[in-house]
């Protein structure tokens, strides 16, 4: 059985739903330890920008009350969470960091969400998110900046930033984020913290800030965020599978990575994408994740995926094809008038025959693409060029770029996985990015636990000032 670990907070979500079961701790007494623990931390980070900690409490009484009476379990029962500000919280302020919905509160919960609470889980409260998603790093008109709980100095990465950066402060055992461009993998990367996007049509995103449909519907894709890669499996087997809402949503199974063969596996890696060039403890950091897995797996060979040079290029294209008309559209539904998103709104649109070619574009891209699994099982890879940039400079041309390592995957729909393998100079986390074929999640996360426990994974920000809590900013 999984243990619970000193402190409480950092205990993983499976040794929790055990403890909860076996009375070792009580449902109320995780919600309360969490929300203190939120406390005392979010004043630095903000990193939750809304609580629902009184509701949290009464239902932690009850799925108590659950227990003592014997009651059959769902899968998180008792375990509490936060959830990304994107998505829709009954009787919870919603805000998906857009000011047209500053104060909306949603009258059901996205699927994903409903999905967990009948499973037992209990929201605690939402997490920082730029304004509809669309952004590296996590800030917003409404609730401002958050922070790293490594370096203030330094972002959290985007989108899902709030729900990184409380995790790894040990303010809630998992998370809920999106992923349109890397907004789950790269705050797992910058924040040290574990985290999956899954293949195109696995989670059904009805009920987020950034809804179903357009031309670009495939970018978009659901995914767990937590410390222990263990966790990412039983977090997506609840949330998986069609709704009967999200069109895009296929009924494929979803497979155990405890089942996966890793000796049988062929790895191919790669340490720079021909795009962005990636700094020397990121190279390392990669380097070191393939030693370790060399005597793990079949085969290991250095090589890049034909086209993926051509990543970058095609997804900022993509994303700028409309000339702004999906934000501006989204934004006039939600009724925001003073948005952050002017550089967006503003870009001019392709004509007919340039999205023609590039959409076809795109398709020779995946085609391409997709020979590798002919060869190979799994790609291994940056998850960015470099550690968590400073605040600010998310949108340099040299820092957008970086950011491809995760594009890539955007593009191709396949799901890709993130566990904590290194650590910069400047005390930094480094992710690496684990990357299977379509469908194949339980592969990506096999690799991952490997690659978790060859190098340690989630560490937690260095102990100070009587508590783990980050570096401060500098005094001007």
């Amino acid at each position: 059985m999984p243990m619970l670990s000193d402190p409480l907070h950092y205990s993983s979500v499976a040794a929790l739903v055990a403890a909860v079961r076996s009375k070792e701790v009580s449902s109320e007494e995780l919600v309360r330890h969490h929300l203190a623990r939120i406390e005392a931390v979010n004043g630095d980070l903000n990193a939750v920008v809304q609580l629902a900690g009184d509701r949290a409490i009464e239902e932690a009484r009850r799925a108590d009350a659950a227990v003592a009476a014997g009651n059959s379990l769902g899968a998180l029962h008792g375990v509490p969470m936060t959830v990304k500000d994107s998505f829709d919280t009954e009787g919870v302020i919603s805000t998906g960091g857009t000011t047209g919905r500053a104060s909306f509160i949603p009258s059901s919960d996205a699927t994903a969400v409903r999905r967990l609470r009948e499973a037992g889980a209990i929201l605690l409260g939402k997490t920082n998110t730029p304004e509809l998603t669309l952004s590296y790093e996590t800030d917003n008109l409404i609730y401002g900046r958050t922070k790293n709980p490594y370096d203030l100095e330094r972002t959290s990465g985007g989108s899902s930033g709030g729900a990184a950066a409380i995790l790894a402060a040990g303010g809630s055992p998992f998370d809920i984020g999106s992923d349109y461009g890397g907004s789950v993998r790269l705050p797992s990367h910058c924040c040290g913290t574990a985290g999956i996007k899954p293949t195109t049509g696995r989670v059904p995103r009805t009920g987020h800030i950034y809804p179903p449909g357009g031309m670009l519907d495939a970018f978009q894709q659901i995914g767990p965020m937590c410390r222990q890669v263990g966790d990412l499996s039983l977090l997506l087997s609840v949330i998986a599978g069609p709704d009967g809402k999200d069109p895009a949503i296929a009924p494929a199974p979803l497979g155990d990575p405890a089942g996966v063969d890793v000796s049988s596996l062929r790895i191919q890696f790669h340490v720079d994408n021909g795009i962005a060039e990636p700094t020397a403890e990121t190279t390392t950091t990669v380097r070191r994740a393939v030693e370790a897995l060399a005597d793990e797996v079949a085969n290991v060979a250095e090589g890049r995926p034909p086209g993926i040079e051509e990543s970058f290029e095609i997804c900022t294209a993509l994303w700028a094809a409309d000339g702004g008309a999906a934000t501006r559209r989204l934004l006039l539904e939600y009724g925001t008038t003073h948005s952050s998103l002017g550089a967006i709104e503003r870009s001019d649109p392709l004509s007919a025959e340039e999205i023609d070619a590039l959409i076809h574009r795109w398709d020779v891209f995946r085609r391409d693409m997709l020979t590798v699994f002919q060869s190979y099982d799994v790609l291994l890879s940056p998850v960015n060029a470099s550690p968590a940039l400073p605040h600010g400079t998310s949108t340099t041309e040299s820092g957008f770029a970086g950011f491809s390592y995760t594009m890539t995957h955007n593009l191709t729909g396949w799901p890709g996985a993130v566990v904590r393998c290194g650590t910069s100079d400047d005390g930094l986390p480094i992710g690496v990015q684990i990357v299977a074929a379509p469908w194949r999640e339980d592969v990506a996360l096999a690799v991952a636990e490997k690659l978790e426990s060859a190098l340690g994974g989630f560490v937690a920000p260095s102990a100070s000032e009587g508590g783990d809590r980050p570096r401060r900013q500098q005094q001007a």
